[in-house]
């Protein structure tokens, strides 16, 4: 019964917040990434972002992402600078190996920082990153 479900462990896949710079806006921006530092592509990735602190609360955003490849990332939103004093929540769903994979990522508030960088996988910049 219960004992018989196998939930796969979400492993070598991240969510990092990167600050660059926007040509268009001539500004920098925090910008969300998802991170696949697997040997294997990730297929129909779904991120589900909200923002939230006490009674305050952002929409909730959906984004079909598709297939990230294998050692690779995507963008997944903008993130605006009032938000960072907010925890910011990331679902992420996939598909890797016949198997569905599940995985919330939670940046606490003010955690998104620019003292808190470390180099990013794959990505050959630095920025914040949750396991």
């Amino acid at each position: 019964m219960k004992e018989d479900i196998e939930i796969p462990i979400v492993k070598e896949v991240y969510v990092a917040v990167v600050k660059e710079w926007n040509d268009e806006f001539l500004a920098q921006d925090w910008n969300s990434y998802i991170i696949n530092d697997r040997d294997t592509a990730i297929e129909m990735v779904l991120v589900v972002t909200k923002g939230y602190d006490g009674d305050r609360k952002t929409s909730l955003l959906r984004h079909g992402i598709g297939t990230v490849a294998p050692k690779s990332f995507a963008k997944i939103e903008m993130i605006q600078e009032e938000l960072l004093g907010m925890n910011n929540e990331f679902a992420v769903t996939f598909f890797a190996d016949n198997k569905l994979y599940d995985k919330k990522y939670l940046f606490r508030k003010h955690t998104i920082s620019e003292n808190a960088f470390q180099d990013l996988p794959v990505m050959d910049q630095r920025g914040v990153m949750v396991k």
